[in-house]
């Protein structure tokens, strides 16, 4: 999983942090710090994270990991 945050839309509620302490951090009143590429075990902690961020600036991509190999042709 991997995550981006609009720090132009942020608007430094925490509630992120509150959520998902392990992955987002606040540097001082308004910094947001954050691990973009997050430990698949903070995964619900980061989609209640995502889901309660109130300028919704969390994105979370998914990652697929059982996307066919590149150079490999299907048969026809």
């Amino acid at each position: 999983m991997r995550l981006v945050v609009d720090l132009n839309r942020c608007q430094g509620y925490a509630q992120c942090a509150f959520l998902a302490p392990d992955v987002f951090a606040m540097h001082g009143e308004e910094g947001l710090l954050y691990n973009p590429q997050a430990d698949e075990a903070q995964r619900d902690n980061v989609a209640r994270a995502v889901a309660a961020c109130p300028v919704g600036a969390i994105l979370l991509d998914e990652l697929d990991e059982a996307a066919p190999a590149q150079g490999m042709s299907r048969a026809q």
